[in-house]
């Protein structure tokens, strides 16, 4: 069995913590990648850059390895994990000492192109239509 076509990128030790990356890799799951880098130039937050260096590094990636149209490719992954957190000490009243915590993240970006299906590969769950007119909302058993 071959494995998925598939290319990625990390940022690992970024100087921001995991809580503050993951509301800004939840908007760019399942994207297409140019849609993706559109959506995370215009945002004002400090880990939408270094998303945005991460992401266009996993498309250099993928063209250097011979995809013609990297922005046909799918974020099929987007991590934020924890890293190493450097402890220091802030002094506080009647000689008690508070640990501050500076916290940091590794970042991993994940393309993969749904159109490229090779035989016998897992099938990538396929994001929402660029144009979707007229689509209907997701409903359960209930109708809701």
């Amino acid at each position: 069995m071959t494995p998925e076509i598939s290319y990625s990128a990390s940022h690992r030790f970024a100087r921001t913590s995991s809580r503050k990356v993951q509301p800004v890799l939840n908007l760019i799951r399942g994207k297409y990648a140019d849609d993706a880098v559109d959506i995370l130039k215009y945002m004002p937050h400090r880990a939408a850059r270094m998303i945005e260096q991460v992401l266009k590094s996993a498309m250099a990636n993928a063209e250097d390895r011979g995809v013609r149209n990297v922005g046909d490719l799918v974020v099929t992954d987007a991590r934020g994990d924890g890293g190493p957190m450097v402890k220091r000490l802030m002094p506080r009243a009647r000689g008690m000492a508070y640990m501050i915590r500076r916290r940091s993240s590794h970042i991993s970006i994940g393309l993969a192109d749904l159109n490229a299906h090779t035989p016998g590969t897992a099938t990538v769950p396929t994001p929402k239509a660029r144009n979707a007119a007229g689509s209907q909302p997701a409903t359960n058993a209930r109708g809701r």
